[in-house]
């Protein structure tokens, strides 16, 4: 009996539904029966075992000829659409040139993200094979002066890196708050925290920046936990900045969590290095939160203690909140739950992998 003929082929993700790691425009090829995904991706199984099978039936592969024909990874968290673009070691002249100038515009645009990012003190601890595939993961844009960059209130989707240029930090009532310049991130707060943008960010000059999609941003905080350190010290320096502007919290100061969120609450409790409780109101039941000096010691909601309670109590974008000075002398002793940071990035994976549970 005659073996079936393994074809190798490459297909195009045209779809992308809650999908972990790929994107649209994403290319997946089968060669030398093996699966090739892009550079700095993770392997996704399912998504081999799919491309195997329908790369060696010949049923599927007979498909590919027509226009439009698209398959699917047949889901997990989440789920891609992708079609046939050509089958390996078949293709016309016409695509292998455009082959070629598509592999020179991508090496030029590696070489020019490679160069600028090795000289931002955020990447320094990353040797150069994990900055050459956090720059296969970045996009490039360009604004020209005076334009909003983000705008407060829209939903967070990328960290921006500014490559050149600079840009102005702008409350909702056209003040100025700060300006930043080539290294500096923004965009990172409503990533971790899935709040709205709480501040517009105009171009002040020309200006290039390098953006970092959510989905990459959290697989690279995965890969690379060094830059969650990083990102520590600039959360802890711009929390720090906004407690001085607010005069700093004091014993008594209440809110809602609609207009300062759970997380950058917390935050500017750490930065300002405060020991006392923040007590939560919430629409089904109350919560609490205890600090000494800075760090969270403990936790309550409903039945849940500790880290079960501190996660749930991140996830609440709604209710009152009050924070008294001073703790019990009962807790006084209590350890702390572990590195504030280090919490805040394991609720906000917990949380992500929550939702997308749901909504399965």
């Amino acid at each position: 009996m005659q073996k079936k003929r393994f074809r190798d082929a490459i297909f195009t993700v045209t779809e992308e539904h809650r999908c972990p790691i790929y994107n649209i425009g994403d290319e997946l090829k089968v060669e030398n029966i093996c699966a090739v995904v892009p550079e700095a991706k993770s392997v996704c199984m399912v998504l081999v075992e799919t491309l195997i099978d329908i790369t060696i039936k010949k049923s599927s592969f007979t498909k590919f000829g027509a226009k439009n024909t698209a398959f699917d990874c047949g889901g997990c968290q989440g789920k891609i659409t992708f079609q046939y673009k050509q089958e390996k070691g078949f293709a016309t002249v016409q695509m292998k040139l455009l082959s070629e100038v598509e592999n020179r515009r991508r090496k030029q645009h590696l070489d020019k993200f490679f160069g600028v990012l090795r000289e931002f003190p955020l990447f320094e601890s990353l040797d150069d094979d994990a900055l050459l595939d956090l720059a296969d993961l970045l996009e490039h844009k360009k604004y020209s002066k005076d334009k909003v960059v983000l705008k407060q209130g829209d939903p967070g989707t990328h960290l921006f890196v500014l490559l050149s240029g600079s840009v102005a930090v702008v409350a909702d009532d056209g003040e100025r708050l700060a300006t930043m310049s080539q290294g500096e991130i923004f965009g990172e707060m409503s990533l971790l925290s899935g709040e709205p943008v709480s501040c517009s960010i105009h171009s002040l000059t020309e200006t290039e920046a390098a953006l970092l999609s959510v989905k990459n941003f959290k697989f690279v905080l995965k890969k690379h936990p060094v830059l969650q350190l990083f990102l520590l010290k600039m959360l802890v320096d711009r929390a720090q900045a906004m407690a001085l502007r607010s005069g700093n919290i004091t014993s008594g100061m209440s809110g809602e969590l609609s207009e300062i969120g759970m997380v950058e609450l917390f935050q500017l409790i750490n930065s300002s290095q405060k020991t006392g409780v923040i007590e939560l109101l919430l629409s089904d039941a109350k919560g609490g939160v205890l600090f000494r000096e800075g760090e969270i010691i403990y936790a309550s909601y409903k039945k849940l203690r500790n880290k079960e309670a501190l996660f749930a109590l991140l996830a609440k974008k709604d209710g009152h909140f009050t924070y008294t000075k001073g703790i019990p002398a009962a807790a006084e002793a209590t350890p702390v739950m572990g590195g504030f940071m280090g919490l805040i990035m394991e609720a906000v994976q917990f949380i992500d992998e929550q939702e997308h549970g749901d909504q399965e």
